[in-house]
């Protein structure tokens, strides 16, 4: 058995309602809903919030709001493995064992199901705790700097100075758009960012943060581009 579980709380402060506010012409929770029923890969597709009007819009495009997260773990502190270990708390407490739990963003629009199945597929090699979306920098992080106290500038990495770029490690981040984990894992608090969590590649273009105002625009007019190769 898989679960999906899409963490929404309402509370988000720099785009308020971003989880449901109109994105592209449907709230944005509804995109990565429909991915995960499209793909037929999970058998539940929670949503963990705090919120009454997230609950009536998640219900209404197919996902299921099963428990109210407690208001402990609804603030701006509260990490995602400890929402998740949560929900899978819940999970044995009412007779669900999923084989593995994975954890969607609400903002994950440029989702899409090959990339679902890789994490899946690397999860059940039996290798991996968690196996989880990322792509790479735009220019070598081993070439940043920072503006020192005298108002010059001051390498992080100053023994690379002399490198070419393409003779330096390539550097990922994280994708933030799916995290595949062990019931296990999750409730153990194991990091995702470790030795036993595999990376799976996501093209620069198809990740986007939206925190901000500039970055929602930016998402908009990236999925009316590219929409027909995100459904396809």
């Amino acid at each position: 058995m898989n679960i999906a579980v899409i963490p929404a709380r309402g509370g988000s402060k720099r785009i308020p309602r971003k989880n449901i506010s109109d994105f592209c012409g449907k709230p944005m929770i509804s995109w990565p809903i429909k991915v995960i029923k499209n793909s037929k890969m999970f058998d539940r597709i929670i949503i963990s919030t705090d919120d009454e009007e997230i609950s009536e819009i998640a219900l209404a495009y197919g996902g299921e709001v099963p428990f109210i997260r407690p208001a402990e773990i609804s603030d701006d502190f509260t990490g995602t493995t400890e929402v998740i270990a949560h929900a899978v708390h819940w999970m044995h407490e009412n007779g669900l064992e999923p084989d593995a739990v994975c954890c969607i963003y609400p903002t994950s629009v440029f989702l899409k199901v090959p990339d679902l199945k890789k994490g899946l597929a690397a999860l059940k090699s039996g290798r991996w705790q968690y196996s989880f979306s990322v792509t790479d920098y735009n220019s070598s992080i081993f070439r940043s700097f920072e503006k020192s106290s005298n108002g010059g500038v001051k390498m992080f990495f100053p023994k690379h100075y002399d490198k070419r770029s393409q003779d330096l490690p390539m550097a990922l981040h994280d994708a933030a758009q799916f995290y595949w984990g062990r019931p296990e894992a999750w409730i153990n608090n194991l990091k995702l960012f470790d030795n036993h969590s595999h990376p799976i590649f996501i093209p620069r273009w198809r990740v986007q943060d939206i925190d901000e105002v500039d970055d929602w625009k930016r998402a908009e007019s990236l999925f009316k581009l590219y929409e027909d190769d995100l459904n396809g």
